[in-house]
């Protein structure tokens, strides 16, 4: 993905929006301390292993379903997961895994783009390019919305936005945390709900498992191999992370060094942007 808008909202002009409301941030307080390549592959390991966890959780769903349905949302905690899982599990164990799995990845995107700030949005727009126009509408959503949005759907894209924006660390998991935890609340008011046809479905999932095995392994393949051929997986842009983002970070030097005077570059055709 990547973001557009009408006219577009950089990281910049919503980090001043935070430090608006919040006066004794200044923009020395947003400014990106670089970190070392060593601490980026650090951050970047878990997010693969997050990754290769959602592909074994995707492949493998027909099998855990009924019979582990805790390593299932564990694995991939996808909405759909959950809605056929919920009813097989307690509460303590639906709500603790199903909150951490939800969780885990969001502090560190938010940490690329606290680190990275423009950058590392120029570096997501260029690893999903092919959502480019969703993505420039979240962004400009974002400027507009920010905690509605981190309550409401705070994703990969969502988190690595508040980081960028400098936005108060303590705010932004107190959003996260409670959007997260009503959502697994909602559902699990659909799961008993609807609780016989999702029975139904398990039962027949467990029916047919062999092939829905195979139909969903060759699924995973498929997806990976697409990735592929677009030109690089998604394990394997994390796995260059560093340097990925450092090609972002002078890409965007670059710009502003070819437009001085000028503090709305962003690598892309000139929207607002930090000074």
């Amino acid at each position: 993905m990547a973001w557009y808008g009408h006219p577009p909202v950089a990281p910049a002009a919503y980090s001043r929006a935070f430090m608006a409301e919040a006066p004794r941030r200044s923009p020395a307080a947003v400014a990106r301390r670089r970190p070392s390549r060593r601490q980026v592959a650090a951050l970047a390991v878990p997010l693969v292993a997050l990754v290769v966890m959602n592909y074994v959780g995707d492949a493998l769903a027909p099998t855990l379903v009924d019979t582990h349905p805790a390593w299932l949302i564990a694995l991939n905690a996808r909405n759909r997961n959950l809605a056929l899982v919920t009813n097989y599990l307690d509460p303590w164990t639906y709500y603790g895994i199903g909150t951490a799995r939800l969780l885990v990845s969001d502090p560190l995107f938010f940490l690329l783009g606290y680190w990275y700030g423009d950058a590392a949005v120029k570096w997501m727009e260029r690893r999903t390019n092919t959502w480019g126009q969703m993505l420039r509408q979240i962004e400009q959503w974002f400027g507009r919305a920010a905690y509605p949005l981190i309550f409401v759907a705070p994703n990969n894209y969502i988190c690595l936005f508040a980081g960028a924006a400098g936005m108060p660390l303590r705010a932004f998991f107190a959003v996260n945390l409670a959007g997260t935890i009503t959502r697994l609340w909602l559902i699990r008011l659909v799961g008993e709900t609807f609780e016989s046809p999702l029975d139904n479905l398990v039962g027949w999932i467990g029916d047919n498992r062999m092939p829905l095995l195979v139909v969903s392994v060759a699924l995973v393949v498929v997806s990976i191999a697409f990735e592929a051929r677009r030109g690089e997986t998604e394990v394997e842009s994390l796995a260059h992370l560093d340097d990925e983002l450092e090609d972002a970070a002078e890409e965007l030097e670059r710009r502003r060094a070819a437009a001085p005077g000028r503090d709305d570059v962003d690598g892309d055709d000139g929207p607002p942007e930090e000074s």
